[in-house]
């Protein structure tokens, strides 16, 4: 994704498209089972992590510029894999996040639990 390529306006529907294609021209569809995607995925967040890995509260919120660089590498990397995994396995990863909040709006009540970060079974 170089260039003017980047510049273009992008939907998870059309960046989906284009890692098929990547996928597609370069035979890699055939290793990407749900398995391995989700495999590759672990390993991405584990990169992830790496960048915060040592650093305080305070440090993971005032990065560098070139460790935020780093850090939107990581990020994009395991969106990837992400959005590669759910299309494999036909999820519509938008609906499923929108699936997710409202459970977890009904899960987690606002007057429930407001500035707390107890597990839902502590507060009910």
């Amino acid at each position: 994704m170089k260039g003017s390529k980047v510049k273009r306006a992008l939907s998870v529907d059309v960046l989906r498209s284009r890692l098929r294609q990547f996928a597609r021209a370069r035979d890699w569809e055939k290793f990407h089972s749900p398995k391995n995607l989700c495999m590759a995925l672990a390993a991405e967040v584990g990169e992830l992590t790496e960048q915060f890995q040592w650093l305080s509260e305070k440090q993971s919120r005032g990065l560098s510029d070139k460790a935020k660089a780093r850090v939107a590498q990581e990020l994009a990397d395991v969106f990837i894999y992400l959005l590669r995994l759910s299309d494999r396995l036909g999820i519509d990863l938008l609906k499923a996040a929108a699936r997710k909040i409202e459970a977890s709006e009904a899960k987690y009540p606002a007057a429930k639990v407001h500035g707390s970060a107890r597990k839902y079974l502590e507060y009910h």
